[in-house]
């Protein structure tokens, strides 16, 4: 994995990692508008790609708690998904959360894009715990939970921010030991 300071990008043997800009809004459009992708998503289903936009520009590229980084395929150089770690000092731990088009769903991405951030991170700051909240009806990201070596705590819920649907969920964690 190599960072490139000056775009602060990371590279991983198949993603660039970099920050989500506003230009990005219609690949974003992509899966913030597919209802499949956006099943248990806390988020509304995007309607239109001013939405995306107004997202985009409320995003703080300079959070040190905040590693929500575009997924970029090197080979194509597509946008074709987001996510990564966010840090809730309350908790004092990391919390998983990502979005990928459906039709890249299946091929690792997600799993090697958070196991380059956790990298990343680890050069600067300790990492205690990484966590995730799942619906219990998503399999799939249950499976990615499991592959980044959580393991299920207890249930929990959540609901969409626009108070549309609570999901009966589980959450995940990950603990670190420290050196």
């Amino acid at each position: 994995m190599k960072r490139s300071s000056m775009e602060n990008e990371i590279h991983t043997s198949r993603l660039i990692l970099r920050k989500l800009k506003e230009t990005d809004a219609d690949a974003v459009f992509l899966w913030g508008s597919d209802p499949v992708v956006n099943q248990y998503m806390i988020y509304p289903l995007y309607k239109n790609v001013e939405d995306v936009r107004t997202w985009l520009r409320s995003l703080d590229p300079d959070d040190p708690d905040n590693f929500d980084m575009g997924f970029v395929l090197k080979e194509t150089g597509e946008l074709i998904g987001s996510g990564g770690l966010v840090y809730h000092p309350k908790r004092d731990a990391w919390i998983v959360g990502y979005n990928l088009r459906a039709d890249q769903w299946g091929r690792g991405y997600v799993v090697e894009a958070i196991e380059a951030l956790l990298a990343h991170i680890e050069k600067t700051r300790p990492i205690h715990r990484m966590e995730a909240t799942i619906a219990k009806d998503n399999p799939n990201s249950i499976r990615v939970a499991e592959k980044l070596g959580m393991t299920y705590v207890e249930d929990t819920s959540f609901d969409k921010l626009d108070g549309s649907k609570t999901f009966h969920a589980g959450l995940y964690r990950r603990e670190f030991a420290q050196g």
